[in-house]
Order: structure tokens, then C-alpha cells, then sequence
């Protein structure tokens, strides 16, 4: 076992050496349909999302069931301003919530957990974390990225036994992978995981026997400061008998030698118990280990494809609350003798908070029910509600605020102390600003989404636009290039969007014609993927530095991705008798006003900035432009940019405090 002196610090890592464990950790093959995979590709298959896909009778009466008791705890036992104004959530709330079940609502029964599905376990976050977001928030970092979903997909049947049981009730789970120095390139990834095999040889595909020593400092922890149990992220050194690599532990968090050195604050959520957790010789039994060591990026990655829905779903709690405070305040608020709504500036947001609402709340359920019949692969869908729900939501509540005027940005203490309604919309838009830096930031977002949009063109051509491939290479994959795109390329000058009565089951008598929408999208499919291949063609290997041209892309398949689910969900309803002609009209707005979105960046492909923004930033970092600096005085504290996490024993106060 190494000394501590002797634990390396964050490994020194080229980008091309960054981009190959991304690579790496990425889900290499599609083997089940995927709807927005071929929406980038520039086939509409609206065969795979329509019919809306049907949960199960049980599963709607279990859900639905649990909703309503959720519902009636929060109203009664939840104070949501008693949270934000003393930054947690009171432990008897948390007790509650577990004496419900909702830390096991994704659990399966038999480990004592409520079985929900997706539908109803996204359901369950948009009503818990529009009482106060933080309870949200504290729910999906413990079942969406947090012990249990890892376990679900990787654990062996001896770590499901010993642990869901407990995650299902009392013990509450939270996720560490972060670093002080480490984002969202985890080939720095410092923590490491030394092997003690007691002098035994043992494989690191074994389960069992020896432990692992942790080492490292972990930031951003959410849940960590009362977590029960972690799944940690640490690299193991290769070594006889250890293949190494980044590798995902459970570990007790009371464990000898775990300090939780600080609990951070934030501009919002300011009661969720988010961390920083120093492990200093801290021994785990390598029966704790999930899957086989190298393995950990990978079981992050492809926990995340559904857990990154419980987020957008919160966004749709959200969105739904904004519109009920729209609608309200703006019936009764009067300016130049009319109410606030019948003016075109303010009406003109409420109509984009609804058509909005609505379209989130499709994308989500459409991607949710997707997941729970596992017939497609929803990795791209899942990514793109996240990206899509969280611009949007904040979209939302900063209309909310524009709404409200001079009280948008009063606290709702404030206006509660001078006799008004007390309504939260500042604190709601301070909550939201995470969500477009949560589980993978906006930016990182669009690269994530953007890789696996081109996956077909890179399987076919990668190795021609690859500098460190050789000649022959080259050849065989020229070879195969042409061959695929003679195929593909003819497919994309025409299309049943040309037609016009192509999708003829969404123009309905009386309803507005949703074919038109969906005739758009199919066009706009063809155009996207054109407009990608041209990109190949034109950059060829330089394409991922375009990071602009990537996310106006990305950001055109999620609108139309959008437009779909809205287009499918008002047919739904419509089918069902439940608002059809109601949900026709949202979704008719919804796709006029997307469709305006998707012109201006198709246009911006093209016509854009980029390179002379590049060139702003150069003299910007060379100091060209200090001088216009001038004239203000910093308000920041001294101190270093990135904490120091040195490995080591810790020299604070351990403030964790597990809820009991």
C-alpha cells in the first residue's frame, strides 16, 4: 500500500488524451432504435414515438396512488420559506420522506422500495420540488445519480442485498466524482484507490478479498454532508493483477478517515446539504467495488442516460407553477385601464410560458415512458430534454419575473411583510440557474449531444479525418465513406415533408393542423443533417474545436425533437378525450414559436461570429483589452482560484450529520 507522500496528484493529461477516456466511458453501440438519433441523421421516424407510448394500468394506480400521498405530505408538513430562510430542509421532513418511501420510489418492492416508474417517479420530483426545489433536489441526487441506480444496473446480487434495502428507507445516497480541480474532464481525476491485498494476488475482476485505500478530495458533493452512503469515483494505479482506470466504490459514509470539511452555500437551492468530503486512508472492502476497475466513467455515463430526467422534470414543475402565478397576478394587475394580460408584451409571455410548459412536459413524458419500455435507446433523447429543459425553464422563470415587475424581485418575505401574496419568483429563478450547470453543463451538453449525432458519420469516416491514422487506414475508410454516403446523401433531397398530406392523423376538424408542424420537421431533419455533413466535409478533423456550430445544431435537433413530442402529446390527448382540442392549440403555438427558434439558427450556422469572437478572446487573455478593466473596484476576497486538495488527513471540523 502506498505512503501518502507517495499518492500522485491530479495526472498531467493532453486534450487528446482527455478526449480518449470521454471516448472511452462512451456507450460504443446502438443496439435498440433510437427517435433522435435518426432525427440528426435526417429520418423522421415518427414510427417510434406515435402512438404515444402507454404505461400500465398497475403502474398508473400505484403511481398515482403514492402522488397523492406525496402531495398531502408536502402540503401539510413542508414549509417551503422555512427552508429557504434558514438554508435546510428540517430533518423531520426528510424522516417523513422516507417514512413515505421517496427515497425508494425507483426501488424495486422486493428490496423494499415503491417500484415506480420513470413517468411517476418524474412526476413525484415536479410535485416535491415545487414545494421548495431543494427537496427535489435532494431526492434525484440520491435514486438518479446517487447508490441506487448504479447498483440497479451494475451491482452484483450480494451488493443489491446489502444495500437497497437500506436505500429504499432510512440511508440516503449521494454521488462524488467531482473534484476541486476536476470538472468535466475526469481524466484529471486526482482521488485514488490503492489496492491492499494482503498478500494475496488477487484480479481486479474479482469481488472480493483485500480492500482499496482512498485517497483524494471530492467537491460539490450533493447530499454528502448527511449521506449514509456513497458511490465514489477514484482512480486505481495499474498494477500485477489490477487493470486500473477509473473505477466507482460504495462506500459507508462514516467510514474511518471520511471528513466532510465544508458545507457549501449558493445563490440557490439553499437547502440542499451539497459538500466537501476529504478521504484520508479510508479502507473499502473491494466487495464494495461496482463492476470491474476501469469501469467507472462508464456506469456514471450510462446512469445518467435516464437519471438525467429527473431534472427537465423538476423544469416542468416549474413551468407549471410560473404559469398558475402568470395567470393569477395578470387578471387582477391593471395598467392604462386593462389587466396586465391583454397587453401584447405581457400576453405574449404568458402564451410562451404555456406553450412551453406544455412542450416540456411532453418532451419529458415522452421520454420517460421511452425509458420505462426499454424499447429505444434513449441516451440522446434524455440528453436532450436535460439541455432543453433546463435553457428552457430558466427561460420561464425569468419571464415569471419580467411579469411581476418591481415585486419579481422582491423576496417573498418582503412582500408577505407589507400584507402581499407571498410569491417565491426570485428564489424560483436563483434555483433554476443550476439547472443549465447540473449534470453536465449547457456547453458540455451540446459536446455530449453533438458526438453522438455524428456517431454514424464518425463510424464511416472517422479514420479519414483522424491526423494520427495512417495512409492505408485512410484508404479503407475512404472506401467505406463512399459507399455509405451514396447511400445516405440521395435520401436527404426529399421527404414525406414535401407532401402535403403527409401526416393527415394530426388534421383534425376544429383543431388546428398539427400536420404542417410535423411536415416542418421532417424537412428541418433533412435540412440539419445536410447542414452537418457539409460541416464534415468543410472541417473535416478541426469539427470539434467548432464548438458554436455544434451546439447551433444540437440546439435545432432539440427544438424539433420538441416539436414532435408536443405535435404526439396533443394527439394523445385528443385520442383520450382529456383537453384535446385545448392541448391542439398549445402545441400548434408551441411549434410556431420553435419554428421561428430553428430559422434563426439555421441561419447562424452560417452566418455568425465565431471566428472574430476567437479573436476577441486571444487579446482578452493576452491582456489586449485591460484597459478597459479600468475604473471599478473588484469586490473579491483574496485567495487561490482552485482550493488546494492536497490528499492528507483533514485539519477541520467534520460536519457531517446524517439525518436519524
Amino acid at each position: 500500500m502506498s505512503a501518502p507522500s507517495d499518492i500522485p496528484q491530479a495526472p498531467k493529461v493532453t486534450e487528446r488524451e482527455a478526449r480518449q477516456v470521454a471516448e472511452a466511458a462512451r456507450e460504443q453501440d446502438w443496439r435498440k432504435p433510437s427517435f433522435a438519433k435518426e432525427l440528426f441523421l435526417g429520418r423522421f421516424r415518427l414510427d417510434l414515438i406515435h402512438p404515444h407510448p402507454q404505461p400500465a394500468p398497475d403502474d398508473v394506480r400505484r403511481g398515482e396512488a403514492f402522488l397523492a400521498r406525496l402531495r398531502e405530505f408536502c402540503e401539510t408538513h413542508v414549509d417551503g420559506a422555512l427552508i429557504e430562510r434558514e438554508a435546510r430542509i428540517p430533518d423531520e421532513v426528510i424522516n417523513g420522506l422516507k417514512e413515505l418511501g421517496a427515497l425508494g420510489m425507483k426501488i424495486e418492492t422486493k428490496y423494499g422500495g415503491l417500484g415506480l416508474t420513470q413517468v411517476y417517479y418524474n412526476k413525484a420530483l415536479a410535485l416535491a420540488g415545487s414545494a421548495n426545489p431543494s427537496i427535489g433536489a435532494l431526492l434525484s441526487a440520491h435514486q438518479s445519480i446517487g447508490v441506487p441506480q448504479p447498483l440497479k444496473m451494475f451491482g452484483t446480487q450480494e451488493q443489491k442485498d446489502a444495500f437497497l434495502p437500506r436505500l429504499a428507507r432510512t440511508d440516503i445516497s449521494a454521488f462524488l466524482l467531482t473534484e476541486p480541480d476536476v470538472g468535466s474532464d475526469p481524466a484529471r481525476l486526482a482521488t485514488t484507490a490503492v489496492p491492499d491485498d494482503g498478500g494475496t494476488s488477487r484480479s481486479s475482476e474479482a469481488g472480493s478479498g483485500g480492500d482499496y485505500v482512498l485517497d483524494g478530495v471530492k467537491l460539490w458533493t450533493t447530499n454528502g454532508v448527511v449521506a449514509d452512503l456513497l458511490v465514489v469515483m477514484a482512480r486505481v494505479p495499474e498494477s500485477e493483477g489490477h487493470k486500473g482506470g477509473i473505477t466507482a466504490f460504495v462506500v459507508e459514509a462514516d467510514s474511518p478517515g471520511i471528513t466532510v470539511e465544508h458545507r457549501n452555500a449558493f445563490m440557490g437551492l439553499r437547502g440542499i446539504e451539497n459538500g466537501v468530503t476529504r478521504f484520508h486512508q479510508v479502507r473499502v472492502p473491494a466487495a464494495n467495488r461496482i463492476g470491474p476497475e476501469g469501469a467507472g466513467l462508464k456506469i456514471a455515463l450510462t446512469t445518467l442516460n435516464t437519471g438525467r430526467l429527473s431534472l427537465p422534470a423538476m423544469c416542468v414543475g416549474v413551468g407549471k407553477w410560473s404559469l398558475k402565478i402568470a395567470r393569477e397576478w395578470s387578471a387582477v394587475r391593471e395598467q392604462w385601464g386593462r389587466a396586465v394580460a391583454r397587453h401584447e408584451a405581457v400576453g405574449a409571455k404568458i402564451s410562451f410560458i404555456a406553450a412551453t410548459t406544455f412542450a416540456l412536459e411532453a418532451v419529458v413524458d415522452l421520454s420517460s415512458q421511452m425509458a420505462d419500455e426499454s424499447r429505444n435507446d434513449i441516451r440522446i433523447e434524455a440528453a436532450l430534454a436535460k439541455l432543453y429543459g433546463s435553457e428552457m425553464g430558466w427561460l420561464i422563470s425569468d419571464e415569471l419575473v419580467q411579469i411581476r415587475g418591481g415585486r419579481g424581485f422582491e423576496t417573498a418575505a418582503s412582500l408577505a411583510a407589507r400584507g402581499e401574496r407571498a410569491v417565491p419568483a426570485e428564489q424560483m429563478l436563483r434555483d433554476m440557474r443550476i439547472n443549465r450547470i447540473f449534470e453536465g453543463s449547457t456547453e458540455i451538453m451540446h459536446l455530449l449531444i453533438a458526438r453522438e449525432a455524428v456517431d454514424a458519420h464518425l463510424k464511416v469516416a472517422g479514420d479519414i479525418i483522424d491526423p494520427d491514422k495512417p495512409l492505408s487506414d485512410k484508404a479503407r475508410a475512404g472506401a467505406n465513406a463512399a459507399g455509405f454516403y451514396a447511400r445516405w446523401l440521395p435520401k436527404l433531397v426529399s421527404g414525406p415533408g414535401q407532401r402535403p398530406n403527409a401526416y393527415g392523423e394530426f388534421r383534425v376538424p376544429g383543431h388546428p393542423d398539427l400536420s404542417v408542424h410535423l411536415r416542418y420537421v421532417e424537412r428541418s431533419s433533412r435540412k440539419l443533417a445536410r447542414s452537418t455533413f457539409y460541416a464534415m466535409s468543410r472541417w473535416q478533423g478541426r469539427m470539434e474545436t467548432k464548438q458554436g456550430f455544434l451546439g447551433r445544431i444540437v440546439d435545432i435537433g432539440a427544438e424539433l425533437f420538441a416539436m414532435s413530442a408536443a405535435c404526439v402529446r396533443a394527439e394523445h390527448l385528443r385520442a383520450d378525450d382529456d383537453h384535446g382540442r385545448e392541448a391542439y392549440q398549445l402545441a400548434d403555438v408551441f411549434c410556431r414559436q420553435a419554428r421561428i427558434r430553428v430559422e434563426e439558427l439555421f441561419n447562424r450556422l452560417w452566418s455568425n461570429t465565431d471566428d472574430i469572437d476567437r479573436r476577441v478572446v486571444d487579446g482578452v487573455l493576452s491582456g489586449t483589452y485591460t484597459w478597459l478593466e479600468e475604473g471599478v473596484i473588484d469586490p473579491s476576497g483574496d485567495g487561490p482560484w482552485i482550493a488546494d486538495a492536497t490528499p492528507g488527513p483533514a485539519v477541520g471540523e467534520n460536519v457531517h450529520h446524517p439525518i436519524r
